[in-house]
């Protein structure tokens, strides 16, 4: 039996830049990034959906745009001293930033969407299947369960 999955499309803009990055990518830059969430469920419901695609977007869409859409993607620990006054300036406008213990690469953010994502769906009976992050429209990085 084949295995059936669904794919939602969600984007975002955020800020970040890559500590140790040999280039350009090493300065604070910003991306319009676009996440495929993709799922699949034991069974299909009985509307013969894996899920309903508004559960992903409010569910997934809503922990991104509350987390990562327009703000910053940033290192903790990261040792250029702007970091302390981004974080300062978004707190004075009500964005977090969001800090990861890893680079912000394409490849870490999907990992890191992939675990919320995982996460977020786990009680609607759904298991994520690959979270694809689109960091330009020439490259993105693939989590796959």
């Amino acid at each position: 039996m084949p295995k059936i999955t669904c794919t939602r499309l969600i984007a975002w803009d955020a800020l970040h830049r890559i500590p140790g990055h040999e280039g350009i990518c090493r300065a604070f830059h910003g991306h319009r990034y676009s996440a495929e969430i993709t799922c699949a469920a034991d069974a299909l419901d009985g509307v013969g959906r894996v899920v309903d695609f508004s559960v992903i977007k409010k569910k997934v869409g809503g922990w991104i745009d509350t987390n990562w859409d327009h703000t910053a993607i940033l290192m903790r620990g990261d040792p250029d001293p702007a970091v302390k006054a981004v974080c300062d300036s978004n707190a004075r406008y009500g964005r977090p930033v969001y800090m990861m213990d890893v680079p912000p690469t394409a490849e870490n953010i999907a990992a890191e969407l992939f675990r919320i994502a995982t996460d977020l769906l786990r009680e609607d009976g759904v298991s994520v299947q690959r979270v694809r992050v689109w960091e330009t429209p020439n490259c993105y990085a693939d989590v796959t369960g």
